[in-house]
C-alpha cells in the first residue's frame, strides 16, 4: 500500500478523535463551562450538524480544487476548528467551535476515498479506502481513551489542543506523501449534483441512514449500559469503549478484501449480522463475559457497512463521485442523530436501558431492506466508476432474475464493456 494512505489514516485519526472524545468530556466541560450535562450534549450535535452541512458545500465549492490542495485546506479547517474550541471563552463560543471542527470531516473523507482508490491497482480499491478508515477506527481505540483521560487530569481544552497539533502533523504528512491529483476536465458542481441524484446512489445513502443507525442506537448509550445493565464499574467504561473500538478495526480490516470481491454480498452479510448481533445483546449482556464479546462483535460487524456503502456511491455516481462520497459521511452523522434520538426514546419511555439494542435491530434491518431493493433494482448495463477503473473488461450480461449479487462494480470478473473509453489513473506528482 502506498505511503499517502498513511497520511489519509493519520487525518482519518484525529478527525475521529475530535468527534467522539466529546462523550467523555460532557460533564468536565458542563462543570467547567456552568452548564448541564443535557445542554453540554449540543456540543456532540454541533459537531454533527457540521458535517452534514459541510459535507455537500465544501465538496461542491472545492469541485475544481486539485486533490491534494483540497486535501490539506480541509484540515487546515478542521485544525482551526479545533484550535477554536481549545480557545473558546463560553459555552457558545464552545459550539461554534465545534461546528466549525465538523465542516471539514464529511467533505475530507469524501476527497480521500476518491485519492485513496486512485493510488492503488484495480482489485484493491476497497482495501486502500478501507485503511484510510483504520485512522478512524484506531482513534477509538488509542485517541478517544487517551483523550478523554487527558480532559480529566489536564482540562478539556488541552485535549483540543492536541488534537489540533494532530491536525497540524495530519497536513506535513499529506504535503509530504499525497501525490498530485488532478480534477478530471469534466468535474463541476452541476455534474455532481446530478450524480447525487442517481437512484442508486440515494439508496445506497438510505442504506447507510437506516443500517447504521442501528449502531449508533446502541454506541450512544454504552456508557451507561456498562454500570447499569453489565453490571461494571465506571472505571470500566473506557475498557468497553476500546473493546468497541476494536471490533470496529477488526470490522475495517475484513471489509476491506471482502468488498473487492463481492460488494453488495458484504453490505447484505454486514447489515445481517449486525441485527442479529442486536437482537442477541439484550439477553447475554448481564453475563459481563458475553456481553464484552458482544460489544467487540457490535463494533465488528457494524462497522464492516462502512466501506461497501463507501465504495457502492462511489461507484454508482460514474464521473462524478466526490460529492456522493462526502454526502455519505452526511448520511452517518444523520444516522448518529437519529439512532441516539430512537434509543433514548426507549430508554425514557421505561422499556430497559438494553431496548436501544432492539431499537437498533429494526434500524438494521430497515436498512437491510432498502439494500435489498437496491440490488434488485439494479438490473441496468454493468459499469465502473471512472474513479476506480483504468481499463473496461468484458463480462457476461446479469441474469433477468433479482441480481441481489451483480452491483456492477467490484463483483468477481469485471464488468460489462461499454462505449466509455478507457481512462487512467493519477500517478505521483
Amino acid at each position: 500500500m502506498p505511503l499517502a494512505l498513511l497520511a489519509l489514516a493519520v487525518s482519518a485519526f484525529g478527525i475521529g478523535t475530535t468527534e467522539f472524545v466529546m462523550m467523555g468530556l460532557l460533564p468536565n466541560v458542563a462543570d467547567d463551562l456552568g452548564t448541564s450535562v443535557p445542554t453540554a450534549g449540543y456540543l456532540v450535535s454541533a459537531y454533527a450538524i457540521g458535517v452534514v452541512v459541510g459535507a455537500p458545500l465544501l465538496t461542491g465549492l472545492g469541485s475544481r480544487v486539485p486533490r491534494k490542495r483540497m486535501l490539506l485546506l480541509l484540515m487546515a479547517l478542521f485544525t482551526v476548528g479545533n484550535l477554536a474550541s481549545a480557545l473558546a471563552p463560553d459555552f457558545g463560543w464552545l459550539i461554534a467551535g465545534r461546528f466549525l471542527a465538523g465542516l471539514p470531516h464529511g467533505a475530507f473523507f469524501g476527497v480521500g476515498a476518491v485519492v485513496a482508490a486512485r493510488l492503488v491497482s484495480e482489485g484493491r480499491q476497497a482495501r486502500a479506502v478501507a485503511t484510510m478508515f483504520l485512522g478512524l477506527t484506531v482513534a477509538n481505540i488509542v485517541g478517544v481513551p487517551a483523550a478523554t483521560l487527558l480532559g480529566q487530569h489536564l482540562g478539556w481544552r488541552a485535549t483540543f489542543l492536541v488534537v489540533a497539533a494532530i491536525g497540524l502533523a495530519a497536513m506535513a504528512a499529506l504535503a509530504r506523501l499525497v501525490p498530485g491529483i488532478p480534477v478530471e476536465a469534466h468535474q463541476d458542481v452541476r455534474r455532481e449534483l446530478r450524480a447525487l441524484g442517481n437512484r442508486q446512489v440515494l439508496l445506497g445513502l438510505l442504506t447507510a441512514v437506516f443500517g447504521f443507525a442501528g449502531v449508533f442506537a446502541v454506541y450512544s448509550y454504552l456508557s451507561a449500559m456498562t454500570t447499569k445493565a453489565m453490571g461494571f464499574g465506571e472505571s470500566s467504561v473506557t475498557l468497553v469503549l476500546a473493546l468497541f473500538g476494536i471490533g470496529m478495526t477488526l470490522g475495517a480490516l475484513a471489509a476491506g478484501p471482502l468488498t473487492d470481491r463481492a460488494l453488495r454480498p458484504t453490505l447484505y452479510g454486514s447489515l445481517g449480522a449486525l441485527a442479529v448481533v442486536l437482537v442477541v445483546f439484550p439477553f447475554v449482556v448481564h453475563v459481563q463475559w458475553a456481553a464484552l464479546v458482544m460489544v467487540v462483535l457490535l463494533g465488528g460487524v457494524g462497522f464492516m457497512t462502512t466501506t461497501p456503502l463507501q465504495m457502492l456511491v462511489m461507484n454508482k455516481a460514474k464521473d462524478a463521485p466526490t460529492l456522493a462520497s462526502a454526502s455519505n459521511h452526511s448520511a452517518f452523522n444523520l444516522a448518529n442523530a437519529g439512532g441516539a434520538w430512537l434509543g433514548g426514546v426507549a430508554i425514557a419511555s421505561g422499556w430497559g436501558w438494553t431496548s436501544p439494542a432492539l431499537v437498533g435491530a429494526v434500524l438494521a434491518v430497515t436498512g437491510l431492506a432498502v439494500a435489498v431493493t437496491a440490488g434488485c433494482l439494479d438490473r441496468g448495463p454493468a459499469r465502473k466508476s471512472r474513479v476506480v477503473v483504468a481499463a473496461n473488461q468484458a463480462r457476461p450480461a446479469p441474469s433477468p432474475a433479482c441480481p441481489a449479487f451483480e452491483d456492477g462494480t467490484v463483483a468477481p470478473g469485471g464488468p460489462a464493456a461499454t462505449s466509455t473509453p478507457p481512462t487512467t489513473r493519477a500517478t505521483g506528482s
